[in-house]
């Protein structure tokens, strides 16, 4: 290949055409088109620091071109547009491979930025941070939201190592950015300090992987998994658990799982209410996407895609062939009501495992982009299945040990989270806590998920569509919890639980909006907290039943089904309390008289994050349908 080919193949990659030469506009089928949102979040920290340099921080309020930045950013996605028809965005890597652009990018990187767009809001009803501070904090906030948009995307270890930088060293600025107080010092050196310590062992690790396997690209590096595991030698496998192990600290880091949660208490304590709620809501939504991009790197098989410059809406137009029924067929059961919640018929919708082709040398599948003809000249479409199902079954000791270290670590979290709750006296020491154990319920369907990929990948896919329901939930829950703590510190000036007693007197409504944000946190019907946990049991359940089905039963997510329902009653009690001290205690004789209207623009700040938490189960059919289509192209059909 020579110098006008290596250049016209990288215009193509990063612009989608070479016709109209360089300076023309990226199309919608290249890098640069389908990465405009992280584009448009670059764009507006360059005008914020230049606001900075510039001193205009106490003539224009940086808050207007943070939320401008971030709506605009939310517009460029249009989940709308791309999720309601999930066929026309099929998987493509972009970037050189480095970044994957699928469903389920749009999915959380939509998440991301409407929670950011929220979150800009909050700032600027809570008061914090003031005018002159607010370009360097709004500047962090967008730097951290643009490396969670790139951990949601990652497709290379390197991108994943950098990318939980980006996310991650902003947020250590954001934990202290109280300046002067000694409490949020500390927070923002522990947080740095554990950070510091988890991206090295974290590094390390990737370092092992692509020196083993001599890739550290995740698709390839699934295909190689699945063709050297079975005959791997005891010290090469050796390097492989122990590398395994060093990114799974980084990744159980940003997710606060035990045991890797001591810096979340005491920076949750220190830093602001509204930090706590971008690190509860935003960080952990991304470490999740990334735990499933890094989980399906070492144990799934990625669909190929297309590639930038072959027009995404080519494959709702293409010829139809093997490799779009089953798409196809997933779009028309999300349309005709079947999916998260539909019962599958065990023999005809799901063969067992002992059914399915399990000869062959172990290949890579060959999928192309729709439209082409399915593998190389002269091989059939059951030739690329049997290639497709060998290399999953090549990967079966991967799957295994990465669904139960997930499965532990969930278990740990689940359980040390609820227990540590209940000594709690700070609301904001209580809810870190609470974060660590919600860190463990969104954990469980990635281990489902691991065991499903052998069995059926619709499910498998599903399993991962329950997280994001569960993502959409705790958005609203988590941050209309911590919006209500931050109203209520300016008012009252405490965040101590017992300070909270007889608040139905002052402010009931602001009270009945918390005490339905707590118990759909718990999981209790008619809330939209119940919708989330079922579906994540779900896809626990379906795990299990075509494990047993192939007669390899996965026990540990019956365990894990076990602990769920049985952590979801402890949670009960702490919460409860939190509910009884603001309605059933007296008053303190001693609390400094304050004024909280329930009818302000901060009390209907509250009711907008709470409705959603209440009314949810009424009508959830638009957040299922885009939920299923985040997971597709994930896997492999």
């Amino acid at each position: 290949m020579n110098l006008h080919e290596l250049v016209s193949e990288l215009i193509v990659d990063t612009k989608g055409t070479v016709d109209g030469g360089l300076f023309t506009l990226p199309s919608a089928d290249s890098s640069l088109g389908v990465f405009l949102p992280e584009i448009c979040l670059c764009v507006t920290i360059v005008l914020m620091l230049l606001m900075r340099v510039f001193k205009f921080g106490r003539r224009a309020d940086a808050f207007y071109f943070a939320a401008a930045g971030s709506a605009l950013a939310l517009y460029f996605a249009a989940p709308w547009q791309h999720l309601g028809n999930p066929a026309a965005v099929p998987r493509m890597e972009i970037f050189t491979g480095m970044l994957v652009y699928d469903p389920f990018s749009i999915f959380i990187r939509s998440l991301l930025l409407g929670f950011t767009f929220l979150f800009t809001i909050l700032t600027k009803l809570s008061g914090i941070p003031d005018r002159e501070d607010g370009p360097d904090i709004y500047t962090m906030v967008l730097g951290a939201t643009l490396g969670m948009c790139l951990m949601a995307s990652a497709n290379h270890l390197l991108m994943v190592f950098m990318a939980v930088e980006m996310a991650s060293v902003p947020s250590y600025v954001l934990a202290g950015m109280l300046k002067g107080r000694r409490v949020a010092s500390e927070a923002a050196l522990k947080y740095s300090i554990y950070g510091a310590g988890a991206a090295g062992v974290m590094l390390y690790g990737i370092s092992l992987i692509s020196g083993l396997l001599n890739t550290a690209h995740l698709p390839t590096i699934a295909l190689v998994l699945s063709e050297r595991l079975p005959t791997m030698p005891p010290g090469e496998m050796m390097v492989l658990v122990l590398a395994a192990l060093m990114i799974m600290v980084g990744l159980a880091f940003k997710l606060s799982a035990v045991p890797f949660h001591f810096w979340c208490p005491d920076v949750f304590e220190g830093a602001t209410a509204e930090v706590n709620a971008f690190l509860s809501v935003a960080s952990k939504g991304a470490a999740l996407a990334l735990l499933v991009r890094v989980a399906i790197g070492f144990g799934g098989i990625s669909p190929e895609g297309v590639s930038p410059g072959a027009p995404p809406v080519a494959a709702t137009q293409a010829a139809p062939n093997e490799a779009q029924a089953a798409p196809n067929e997933a779009l028309v059961a999300i349309a005709s009501g079947d999916g998260l919640f539909s019962l599958a018929d065990d023999e005809a919708t799901h063969p067992s495992h002992s059914d399915q082709p399990a000869t062959g040398d172990p290949a890579s599948p060959e999928h192309v982009p729709p439209g082409d003809d399915l593998g190389e000249p002269g091989e059939s479409q059951a030739d690329v299945v049997v290639s497709s199902n060998t290399a999953i079954e090549g990967l079966k000791r991967s799957q295994d040990f990465l669904a139960k270290l997930i499965a532990l670590l969930a278990v740990l979290s689940c359980t040390f989270g609820n227990l540590a709750a209940y000594g709690q006296k700070n609301i904001k020491r209580l809810l870190a806590y609470s974060t660590i154990a919600h860190a463990g319920y969104m954990m469980m369907p990635v281990a489902a998920m691991l065991v499903l990929v052998r069995y059926d990948q619709s499910l498998a896919q599903t399993a991962i569509a329950s997280i994001s329901i569960y993502l959409t939930v705790y958005l609203f829950m988590s941050l209309g919890a911590f919006a209500i703590i931050a109203f209520l510190r300016n008012a009252m000036r405490t965040e101590m639980i017992a300070d909270y007693a007889g608040l139905i007197r002052r402010c009931p409504i602001t009270v009945i909006c918390f005490s339905l944000i707590l118990f759909s946190m718990i999981g209790l019907p008619p809330l939209a907290g119940f919708i989330g946990k079922f579906a994540i049991f779900a896809s626990l359940v379906d795990g299990y039943r075509l494990s047993a089905a192939a007669g390899e039963p996965a026990i540990f997510l019956l365990v894990l089904l076990a602990v769920g329902g049985l952590n979801t009653a402890i949670s009960l009690f702490y919460y409860l309390r939190i509910v009884k001290v603001m309605t059933m205690d007296p008053e303190p004789e001693d609390r400094r008289p304050f004024v909280f209207s329930d009818v302000s623009i901060q009390g209907l700040y509250i009711w907008f994050l709470t409705l959603p938490t209440a009314l949810l189960m009424l009508n959830w059919d638009v957040l299922n349908r885009w939920a299923q289509a985040a997971g597709m192209y994930l896997l492999v059909e």
